[in-house]
This record gives structure tokens, sequence and C-alpha cells, in this order.
């Protein structure tokens, strides 16, 4: 019985999933099953790690609110300023007041002096 040439069709599935992996070490971008293994390995991780990115950042943007609030001059906790900032219908959200802590106190201290008035 004669040998069957196979398509080309699982040849470019494995190429496709070979370019995924082109960066990664050793076995994982060698061979076919390591690779396969660790692609959906990645996936998963990237797909939890963009949750987790977003939590992070905004824990960092809140202890440096914190961190600036109750600073000398801004008699201030971070909750206290949060709050009267809703109060006062400021819509300022976490990510630029934290840039404001850092690049600008005086700024914040103006933002937090209006919110006192």
């Amino acid at each position: 019985m004669t040998r069957v040439r196979r398509g080309y069709i699982a040849r470019r599935r494995r190429t496709k999933i070979r370019l995924f992996a082109s960066t990664f070490i050793g076995a994982h971008s060698r061979l076919t099953r390591t690779i396969t293994q660790q692609k959906m390995r990645a996936l998963v991780s990237s797909h939890r790690d963009r949750g987790r990115q977003k939590r992070d950042f905004r824990r960092l943007w809140i202890a440096r609110i914190n961190a600036a609030a109750r600073d000398k001059g801004v008699f201030y906790s971070y909750s206290r300023l949060i709050h009267n900032l809703y109060k006062k219908q400021l819509l300022l959200n976490r990510k630029i007041l934290a840039q404001i802590a850092i690049s600008n106190k005086n700024c914040l201290y103006m933002i937090s002096n209006k919110i006192m008035k």
C-alpha cells in the first residue's frame, strides 16, 4: 500500500502555533505538543492578568492619592477626599488625581480647598 501524502492544513496550523511560540525558550518553542500546552497556558495567564493589572493600577493610584492627601496642606484622608469630590460633583478619576498628586501637589491642594469651601 502506498504512503498517503498529508495536506498542508495541519502544517499550516502548526506553523501558526510555532509563530505564536517563537519567543518561548527551549522545547516550548520547538516541540508541537509542548508548544500547544504553553500557548494555552500563556493565553490563560494573559486573560487572568488583564483583570489583575487593572486592580493593581487602581491600588497604586489610591496609594499615591492617599499619600499626597495626608501630606502637608491637604488635611484629608483619601476616603474623605473622594467622598467630598463626589459631593461637589468634581468628576476626576483616580488615575488623573494620582498624576496630579505626583506632578503638581499645589493643584491637588487647590482642588482640596475648592472642596472645603
